[in-house]
């Protein structure tokens, strides 16, 4: 549950399957619904010249943005189907995207409901929208991207973050890459992006020593390579088992799994099925949206019901901790593993899990209570002695548990 699901909730338990196959094989089975975007309002005039109005816009953006945020927070934190939130949580680190380069978060939340729509069904139509998602072409300079001025930031991510991984192409590759995804702009008013023909290069291009023509055949071609399959698997189990590269044997079989069709449920079932995922020695640091979606699910706090005081403290905190949906650090996502057990990282965490706690209907009374709510089944030493040390405050007990250790870390 932790891996696919951000963890359990207490309400799962009495209809929920207990069989660990019963449990992987019910969340694999989850489908993507419909799901109401949040309602953001008219988009802030950010190109405004006059100083005012400009001031103005800046203000409603970033409004609308941690509006879209609590909006997604609240769908991880809530949904019945968390698999496929936790699938798109992974695929916008995968696809990074930051939104204070787009400037927009109508954007922004269309290319999420897009993963989310896309995340658990064939790689190909995956990278094909992403490739000309609006927020996409902004974020990585595609609407300046034209005939005889190519722009490389997309043909070059595409390959080394998307698709194909670092040392599966050449410099000439990026090129002419780089002129198949030529032509494309963004309507901002109409929220889609389109291919100007003046703009394209309808020349003939290679990439990879194959004959391409344009954004869709580009992406067809390098998913297609069996690098493309290697570096997907090797993504998924890095964010879903651990840090640790899967064995050989292993990989040949989740490659085989994705297969021709690029399948991304097909490949989770095969992770699902190694002996690995459920190895105690597979263990991952959670990501802190992981750790705090996980919390808020196990004690049933949703962000759409906090204050908005305690729910800019979570925002604050995730910020703090280096990890706000829709703003990644650059392209290449979010670290995984050692790089979020930091002392400042620490001190953000129990600052977010102070507010949790003060939320929660019924606070654990004992050591016992907390590690039950919170899906522990047991404390170390060290961490036993910390909680004993606030036993008789429930709340600071559930902040302190919710830092530990054994709830940070996946297991």
């Amino acid at each position: 549950m932790e891996r696919f699901a951000f963890g359990a909730v207490a309400s799962d338990a009495p209809g929920a399957p207990v069989c660990p196959d019963a449990v992987g094989a019910a969340l694999l089975a989850q489908q993507p619904g419909g799901v109401e975007p949040p309602d953001l309002g008219a988009p802030p005039a950010v190109d405004a010249k006059d100083p005012a109005v400009k001031a103005a816009a800046e203000k409603a953006l970033s409004a609308q943005n941690s509006l879209a945020v609590r909006w997604w927070v609240d769908r991880m934190v809530s949904s019945p189907t968390p698999l496929v939130e936790k699938v798109t949580w992974f695929w916008h680190g995968h696809f990074a995207t930051g939104a204070g380069m787009v400037r927009s978060a109508g954007l922004m939340v269309a290319q999420n409901q897009t993963l989310r729509a896309l995340g658990l069904g064939g790689f190909e139509p995956l990278a094909q929208a992403m490739v000309v998602d609006p927020a996409m072409v902004v974020w990585l300079n595609g609407n300046q991207n034209r005939a005889g001025a190519p722009n490389e930031n997309l043909g070059r991510e595409l390959m080394e973050l998307f698709v194909l991984g670092v040392g599966n192409y050449t410099e000439p590759d990026v090129k002419e890459a780089a002129r198949a995804l030529t032509g494309w702009t963004v309507d901002r008013d109409r929220m889609r992006a389109v291919v100007d023909p003046k703009r394209f290069d309808a020349g003939p291009k290679t990439v990879l020593g194959a004959p391409v023509s344009d954004a869709h055949s580009l992406v067809a071609m390098v998913v297609a390579r069996p690098e493309s399959a290697r570096f997907v698997v090797a993504r998924v189990w890095a964010r879903f088992v651990s840090d640790t590269p899967p064995p050989p044997d292993v990989v040949e079989r989740l490659v085989a799994a994705f297969g021709a069709g690029r399948d991304v449920r097909a490949l989770l079932g095969a992770v699902v099925a190694e002996p690995l995922f459920a190895d105690p020695g597979s263990q991952l640091v959670k990501q802190p949206v992981e750790w705090a979606v996980g919390l808020m699910r196990a004690v049933g706090v949703r962000p759409a019901e906090l204050a908005d005081k305690d729910w800019a403290g979570v925002q604050d905190a995730l910020g703090r901790l280096g990890q706000v949906p829709f703003q990644p650090p650059s392209v290449g996502g979010w670290p995984v593993g050692q790089a979020w057990l930091t002392t400042g990282a620490a001190l953000a965490r129990l600052s977010l899990a102070q507010v949790v706690a003060r939320n929660v209907g019924e606070p654990p009374r004992t050591i016992e209570e907390a590690g039950a709510m919170l899906g522990v089944a047991a404390w170390s030493p060290r961490t036993r002695a910390a909680l004993d040390h606030v036993r008789t405050d429930p709340r600071a007990l559930l902040a302190v548990a919710a830092t530990s250790p054994e709830y940070v870390v996946s297991r």
